[in-house]
């Protein structure tokens, strides 16, 4: 497993040379990519580096060992952190999503429960910019239908990251578990009674597609105006501002009113479209893949329940991981790297049993 490094040390190498090239960072997209798969070679060939090493110093140990005591002790510790490197290394080496690069759209979307729902879609929303601030995110608001009480019928929010993120910590590949069914369990403040309710709400994650990812044409399209509705300050309910987007090949119906200005509406609801074009692909893709890609983690049925969030208990708990915790208000407030540390640990446990199969 470990020779297939000896292969990437050319690649390296060229993106090295390539990204010392003043004309490679004339183009934004482009540099971008590249950085990427360099941090993605860096973090490998530097584990890779560290094995190799600690395998080497191990081996003259112990040939020295032979004549000296001091170096015989010190083979335990080079032979664990040889073992450490290797199984760091076997994880980097375990075939990734081809979108974990990518940065995320999140679309949630009330559900079971009403105006409770809408205001359970409102916090989850919070818990995910929140948690975009502590990892230095950046967040921006596609589109968004709110309730009477404040909460949200349905928000999409862009999540970038900055820089050039390490493997697997790009928004994307961190906030693709939060895709499926989230129920929460608490008094509604539209009840009088006190009683506990249950509802839900839906999360929906997909990477954002650029636009080479993507072909759309034109002929395609059907697009319409329409006047904004909602809650809004000046320019709403005055004109016909709002997009609607209808890809007629498959039926994708995508609608921005957030912007003042039919254009701007008109490229939101384009990104939004192209990032559901994606998934569509990926999807029809992991359709076609072995039992065990489909039984991964980030596979899972969207109408599947994976999450519960219990407020009189201050519990939450994730159905597929079997994580749970009482710090629901903390989760809440942005604290969400444990719950996703229980998502990449059990998809990484599946990917690295496929392997060994």
């Amino acid at each position: 497993m470990f020779e297939a490094v000896e292969g990437m040390l050319a690649e390296h190498a060229e993106l090295e040379t390539r990204l010392a090239l003043p004309e490679t960072h004339a183009d934004a997209r482009l540099a971008r990519t590249l950085n990427r798969r360099y941090a993605e070679l860096n973090a490998i060939i530097a584990t890779w580096r560290e094995w190799r090493h600690a395998g080497e110093d191990a081996g003259a140990a112990r040939e020295l060992g032979a004549d000296d005591p001091a170096f015989a002790a010190e083979v335990d510790g080079l032979l664990a952190r040889q073992e450490e490197a290797a199984e760091r290394l076997r994880r980097l080496l375990v075939p990734r999503d081809p979108a974990d690069d990518k940065d995320a759209l999140l679309e949630v979307k009330s559900g079971e429960g009403g105006e409770e729902s809408a205001l359970f879609a409102g916090d989850l929303l919070r818990m995910y910019s929140r948690y975009a601030e502590r990892r230095g995110w950046k967040t921006e608001i596609l589109d968004a239908t709110e309730s009477d009480l404040g909460g949200y019928k349905s928000v999409t929010v862009a999540v970038k990251s900055t820089g050039s993120p390490e493997p697997g910590q790009t928004p994307y590949a961190l906030l693709k578990y939060e895709g499926g069914v989230h129920r929460v369990q608490r008094v509604p403040v539209t009840e009088s009674q006190g009683r506990i309710h249950t509802s839900a709400a839906g999360v929906l994650v997909m990477p954002e597609a650029e636009q080479v990812d993507v072909e759309i044409n034109d002929n395609d399209l059907r697009i319409d105006v329409f006047r904004s509705s909602g809650p809004g300050g000046q320019s709403v309910n005055t004109t016909d501002s709002a997009v609607r987007i209808t890809h007629l090949p498959t039926g994708i119906v995508v609608s921005c009113q957030n912007e003042k200005s039919q254009l701007q509406n008109k490229e939101q609801a384009m990104r939004i479209l192209r990032a559901r074009l994606l998934q569509a692909a990926q999807d029809a893709a992991d359709a076609e893949a072995s039992d065990a890609r489909r039984s991964q983690v980030r596979t899972v049925d969207r109408s599947e329940r994976i999450r519960t969030y219990n407020f009189p208990e201050n519990r939450i708990s994730d159905h597929r991981t079997g994580y749970k915790s009482y710090n629901l208000d903390q989760v809440l407030d942005g604290d969400l790297q444990p719950v996703l540390d229980s998502c990449v640990e059990t998809d990484m446990a599946a990917r690295l049993a496929a392997l060994e199969e």
